[in-house]
């Protein structure tokens, strides 16, 4: 009884939690997957189609592309983000005058919601009358406007909010990283005549292993799943050039009606997308845990 008592103020803490997981996150996955076999728009009654929803989405065209962009997306933002938040890390992690006020302003980001974020970024890249265009017009880099959201440069565009949004929150797991790294180190490193790039490449770097393979795969998963600003600045258009696979499973449950047209919700099919999107990013993140035990070696 008395281990019970013990054990209640935390059991009491945790609860709250547990049951919105339970209610909130676990019910509606086993929600959808009852419908995985079903044709269902959402009302009237299910009608049982076995597998003609995985029959329809592996001929659907539009969501293998979607595929494609995820991949282009989110290599684009790890490509672009990991670099740029180690470097900031390394900078502001040394007895920079205003560090922290600098690391504040980087991590704002974050913090800030993404739709907000988001349109922003829309007045931004605005191919009218947005700030950018202005800018580069008035300093003559560029003769005319460039539509940042038009279908050669949406993609890049989206990528670039994203790395902007990614790259504060980042840079503080690496800071903390960095921090539990001793000075005897790099003191032993430069009686030995070790420059600033041989004791990052050969001391920062394997030191900060185990922080660089949890930062690397939130990145991967986070980067995998992100379609919040690419909903808000371009529903995935223009003709699909920035179509991502969650993006395109939320239009499934919630679909966006464009120019008057009337659209209808597809749970069914919608759960058959969103159960083979998952084991795509499962796939992925297994990968990466083969990929992180070899680099478990290096680090040894």
């Amino acid at each position: 009884m008395r281990r019970w008592s013990e054990q209640l103020p935390g059991i009491g803490f945790t609860l709250p939690s547990l049951l919105l997981t339970l209610v909130f996150g676990v019910y509606p996955i086993f929600w959808a997957m009852r419908y995985m076999f079903y044709d269902y728009k959402g009302y009237g009654k299910e009608r049982f189609v076995g597998l003609s929803n995985f029959t329809q989405l592996f001929h659907d065209h539009t969501y293998w592309d979607s595929v494609v962009n995820t991949f282009i997306y989110a290599g684009g933002k790890l490509i672009l983000t990991l670099p740029l938040s180690l470097i900031l890390a390394v900078i502001l992690n040394r007895g920079l005058r205003g560090k922290h006020l600098l690391r504040a302003i980087y991590f704002m980001p974050t913090i800030v919601s993404t739709s907000v974020i988001s349109v922003v970024f829309f007045i931004i890249f605005n191919s009218f009358n947005g700030i950018l265009n202005q800018f580069l017009l008035r300093f003559h880099i560029i003769d005319k406007a460039i539509d940042w959201l038009g279908p050669e440069h949406a993609m890049l565009s989206v990528i670039i909010i994203a790395v902007w949004g990614a790259v504060g929150n980042y840079m503080l797991l690496f800071i903390a990283g960095l921090q539990n790294i001793p000075n005897d180190v790099y003191e032993s490193a430069s009686l030995d005549g070790a420059n600033a790039m041989q004791k990052f490449w050969y001391i920062t770097i394997p030191m900060l292993g185990p922080v660089l393979q949890m930062v690397i795969m939130l990145a991967i998963i986070n980067s995998l799943k992100g379609y919040e600003s690419i909903m808000v600045l371009t529903e995935g258009g223009p003709i699909g050039k920035t179509e991502v696979m969650f993006l395109y499973v939320y239009k499934q449950f919630f679909p966006i009606a464009t120019s008057g047209s009337s659209v209808e919700q597809q749970i069914g099919y919608g759960s058959a997308v969103g159960f083979v999107t998952a084991i795509i990013v499962g796939v992925v993140t297994l990968l990466y845990f083969y990929a992180s035990k070899r680099m478990n070696k290096v680090y040894e």
